[in-house]
């Protein structure tokens, strides 16, 4: 009986990692270049888990504020997990140590920053990042329970308004 258990669940094997390596996986989020939406206590050891979704991720558009999950420009062995704030086509103001006081996302690019402006290593240092290097895209806070489902929406935007988008902006508020 117990070898007939072993073999069925062995069986499961590649549908779990089928599963985690092209549909879900969790991952666990360390450092807090996204604090508060990510790790936002002061205890060191404690480190969301996230679900990321990486159905799909090469066709998926991204918006504004959606938090992803890349590959590090500088260390492919480094996986980065920042906030979108600039889609190809848009202006951005970068922030200091960027060389340039305004530039454009490329095409098949995204501007990604940390919430934690303070503490993040981001499009900042190593400008736009390549939809190529996108693992996936965080869908929810799984850990700590007391934080499971919690908004991940807001951040940051750093692109620069046309003056007509301030106007429908201006208008939107009243």
């Amino acid at each position: 009986m117990s070898l007939r258990k072993s073999l069925l669940a062995l069986t499961w094997i590649p549908v779990v990692y089928t599963f985690t390596n092209h549909v879900y996986q969790p991952y666990q989020i360390r450092g807090s270049s996204m604090s508060p939406t990510f790790n936002p206590g002061t205890d060191s050891t404690t480190k969301d888990i996230v679900l990321v979704s990486k159905l799909k991720v090469k066709e998926t558009s991204f918006t504004r504020g959606d938090v992803i999950m890349f590959r590090s420009p500088e260390n492919p062995e480094k996986i980065l997990t920042k906030r979108v704030v600039g889609l190809q086509g848009d202006r951005v103001r970068p922030k200091s140590p960027y060389p340039k006081a305004q530039t454009v996302v490329p095409r098949n690019h995204l501007w990604v920053e940390g919430d934690n402006a303070f503490h993040s290593i981001d499009s900042n240092n190593f400008g736009p990042v390549s939809q190529g290097l996108v693992v996936g895209k965080v869908v929810t806070i799984l850990w700590p329970l007391s934080r499971f489902g919690k908004d991940i929406l807001g951040g940051r935007d750093a692109r620069e308004l046309d003056p007509k988008d301030m106007l429908v902006k201006l208008i939107g508020e009243i």
